[in-house]
């Protein structure tokens, strides 16, 4: 995990994040910044679905989109809604450790059983559900994930702050991912 950058203090924020909302919410999640007032959204988060992870911010500071492995390929509208609407310039794309999308199509079966037990699927509709869309969901490595989408997004908005994070659940800390390496 060389390409990760800690934050424990304001001064290990890269300038170019320093005074924008991606600083603004790396001081509240690992530096316990006091919460400020919002009446509107600073920014928009993209981030998984995973039950383990919970951001320390202020009400009102942000707009959060949730999805598997934080793969908003599929949620472009809503990130442009932000943007257009909701009228927010900074987005922070947060991966976390430990992820189920990665290498989704290990856990086929317990997709299936749990389609099958839980929800009254047939095996077949559950198999042709899960090989319809695994493709589309698989994320072969948290970081590496991440960086990609961020890539990607810079090019659908490129006058937009994007940020790649990771949010490690071993210790509930936000870091910032270097590009460079």
């Amino acid at each position: 995990m060389e390409n990760i950058i800690p934050i424990n203090s304001k001064k290990d924020i890269p300038d170019k994040f320093r005074n924008t909302p991606i600083g603004s919410l790396l001081e509240y999640h690992n530096l316990s910044k006091p919460h400020k007032k919002y009446t509107s959204a600073q920014m928009l988060i993209g981030m998984c679905i995973d039950n383990r992870k919970k951001l320390n911010i202020p009400d009102n500071f942000a707009f959060i989109i949730r999805a598997g492995g934080a793969n908003l390929r599929f949620s472009e509208f809503k990130v442009s809604y932000s943007i257009g609407v909701g009228g927010v310039g900074t987005i922070a794309l947060i991966g976390h450790t430990n992820c189920g999308m990665v290498r989704i199509a290990d856990r086929k079966e317990i997709f299936i059983k749990g389609l099958i037990d839980r929800a009254g699927w047939t095996r077949e509709g559950a198999e042709e559900h899960f090989d319809k869309y695994e493709p589309k969901f698989e994320i072969n490595n948290e970081i590496e994930f991440v960086l990609s989408e961020v890539k990607r997004l810079r090019k659908v908005y490129p006058s937009i702050l994007i940020a790649p994070m990771l949010y490690k659940v071993e210790d509930n800390k936000l870091y910032l991912l270097d590009e460079n390496k």
